[in-house]
């Protein structure tokens, strides 16, 4: 993927947008992101009021014709990536899955890559690995910002909830051993997608060392109650595109069904997308 020349004005302002980005990071006033997979749904969701804006990798593999878990291909995450930096004047932090490497020197190679879009954080996930190989990961792609010049924000996910790794009863064990090697090895925060009862979360943000983030949905405590457990940041993933695409399907589903469109109505109009459009950070 080839990538325009990095100007000191805008190393300087990669520089300030990741400061800005961990600054947000607060437990007890979480940084909520509607995760956005491309330029409009970035606009859509900053103009609503988002601090930063976050792709989901969901999300964005989808919109590309992929499936998620590694059935993307990188340099098309990474152009879209930079369509979303481009369409806001907000820090951005992308969600690379595992970091679409092989090796924990190739998953470097693609932090190295994602910093010369614009964007000051990535999410990187452990998916089955061990401890070890996900933490010296996590490890090069501390070790790629750095050597970038950016402070960039390293997000740590485990999937030992949303997987059901190993038996109910140690997860919470678990999940904390490997966050907490994952924060020696360079992360910033830290991502559990899979738990949404709050003894867990609350025990999660007492026994890692690092600001917590936690997937929400329906059934999930709402921002305020987050807020009172310590948690640091909140992200809806894939829920904003799941929800579109629904709205897609019962659309086309009623007018080659009934024939009618009333499914249509409470769309965003032409004028109103095509000035979302035409706007620019």
């Amino acid at each position: 993927m080839r990538t325009a020349h990095v100007t000191a004005v805008d190393a300087k302002d990669r520089q300030e947008k990741a400061r800005l980005l961990r600054e947000l990071h607060r437990p007890g006033d979480p940084l909520v992101l509607a995760n956005a997979w491309d330029a409009a749904s970035a606009r859509l969701v900053a103009a609503a009021g988002a601090r930063a804006v976050a792709t989901a990798s969901a999300g964005v593999c989808w919109s590309l014709g992929s499936p998620d878990g590694g059935g993307a291909d990188r340099d098309e995450v990474l152009a879209r990536t930079a369509q979303v930096v481009r369409a806001v004047g907000l820090p951005v932090t992308a969600d690379l899955e595992a970091g679409y490497a092989e090796t924990a020197a190739g998953v470097g190679g693609s932090v190295t890559a994602l910093l010369a879009t614009g964007a000051v954080g990535v999410n990187l996930e452990d998916e089955e690995r061990t401890a070890e190989d996900a933490a010296e990961r996590i490890a090069a792609a501390r070790a790629a910002a750095d050597a970038a010049g950016v402070p960039a924000f390293v997000n740590a996910r485990t999937d030992v909830f949303l997987r059901g790794l190993g038996a109910p009863e140690g997860r919470l064990d678990e999940a904390v051993r490997r966050l907490r090697a994952y924060v020696a090895a360079g992360a910033d925060g830290v991502f559990v997608p899979g738990v949404a009862d709050r003894a867990t979360i609350a025990a999660l943000v007492a026994a890692v060392p690092a600001p917590l983030n936690v997937l929400a949905g329906p059934g999930s405590p709402s921002v305020a109650e987050l807020a009172e457990l310590g948690v640091a940041r909140i992200s809806l993933g894939p829920g904003l595109f799941k929800a579109a695409y629904a709205a897609v399907r019962r659309a086309a589903e009623e007018v080659y069904g009934t024939g009618t469109y009333a499914a249509l109505d409470g769309g965003l109009t032409y004028p109103e997308l095509n000035e979302l459009s035409r706007q620019r950070p």
